[in-house]
């Protein structure tokens, strides 16, 4: 398989079950950052009551979406204490960096960090939009205190910036104080915060309440990971309402099924269950490294987020590969992050359980 065809996000189970011969339940998939006992209680309890509801009866699950979203834009808001014009939710993060690419096209070039996430060139590349690379130093194999400050920009005449914060695939939390300064630096700053509602403390370093102020300021947000509700596709972005209001008037008329809005509203204000994701992060994430660690050929980079990239002087796609065929483990080809290449993979943290399955299939694979 050349880089170009690689799966860009991982997680597409039924393809490698396809592919295997076996049932996707046989998969242990650390290859998507999803957290892995959710979803919750409360998302079940939420799509049951939908099913349940009487013929006839308005459901929605029967009717079309309310295409201005107002339910789910005012818990959003609730949430984060926002305005909810300034709150537009999108079928998943990806459907809004599509948008949000549209207006960075039309800003200028944008600067993209890496390696960095494939999706944002994607979304550029939708409309001709430049951009050039800044490539980041990447965080050494020792333990780290988070937050991280930023480095400092590359010389360029870029007008829009493009930061995953914590960063991906790297793992690096960013402080919100290194970020504020480049909001007068570029037209638009863009910081992807999928992962931060996962790191314990990380919300203190969010950019959210400085949208208000800084109309060149984009936080896109993703329940996807912290929900574990990858196939119902919900994010969100958080902007200048006269921002996302063009971007409602260029999108397809129902960009958000009304399933995913009904389990939106009921647990995007669930704190409860974001402190347990926190936990495991905090727990799992320090033990697995550790483990890590000790197997040799691997070196795991220090991550404050729910994933570690692992490093080697060699090749890994061979050892990714005998994972999925002899051991149905499944984890993340790197060769899709720009700047990566194949001495790099990254690894979803999991149960202890199911930690302890993919150590033990490392151990096995690399003592061959």
């Amino acid at each position: 398989m050349d880089a170009g065809s690689l799966d860009r996000h991982g997680g597409n189970l039924e393809a490698v079950a396809r592919r295997l011969g076996c049932r996707v339940g046989d998969l242990l998939d650390a290859s998507a950052s999803l957290v892995p006992f959710g979803p919750p209680a409360r998302v079940r309890r939420c799509l049951q009551a939908v099913l349940r509801t009487p013929a006839g009866r308005p459901s929605p699950l029967r009717d079309y979406p309310d295409r201005q979203q107002l339910r789910l834009r005012q818990a959003i808001a609730a949430h984060h204490q926002l305005d909810p014009a300034a709150v537009l939710p999108g079928n998943g993060a990806a459907e809004l960096f599509t948008w949000l690419a549209r207006d960075a096209a039309a800003a200028g070039t944008s600067l993209l960090p890496t390696p960095g996430f494939a999706d944002y060139p994607r979304a550029l590349a939708c409309w001709g939009g430049a951009w050039s690379s800044w490539p980041l130093e990447l965080p050494r194999p020792c333990p780290a205190v988070w937050p991280q400050p930023l480095p400092s920009l590359p010389p360029g005449a870029s007008q829009v910036l493009w930061i995953t914060n914590p960063h991906n695939p790297t793992g690096q939390l960013w402080s919100r104080a290194s970020l504020e300064p480049l909001l007068e630096r570029f037209a638009l700053v863009i910081v992807d915060e999928a992962f931060l509602p996962l790191v314990p403390a990380g919300e203190s370093q969010s950019l959210l309440p400085l949208v208000a102020s800084h109309p060149g300021l984009v936080v896109i947000r993703s329940l996807t990971k912290l929900l574990a509700i990858a196939g119902l596709r919900l994010g969100y972005a958080v902007a200048d309402p006269a921002r996302l209001r063009r971007w409602a008037a260029w999108r397809d008329p129902w960009p958000v099924n009304g399933l995913a809005a009904a389990v939106g509203e009921a647990v995007v204000g669930d704190r409860r269950w974001q402190e347990r994701v926190q936990r495991w992060v905090a727990s799992e994430g320090p033990w697995l490294e550790q483990r890590l660690r000790q197997l040799p050929g691997l070196t795991p980079l220090p991550s404050a987020a729910n994933f570690l990239l692992l490093r080697s002087d060699h090749s890994l796609v061979a050892l990714r590969e005998r994972l999925e065929c002899r051991h149905r483990v499944l984890l993340r080809d790197c060769r899709s992050f720009e700047g990566l290449g194949e001495c790099w993979l990254r690894v979803a943290l999991q149960d202890r359980r199911n930690n302890r399955r993919l150590l033990r299939a490392l151990h096995q694979e690399i003592s061959r």
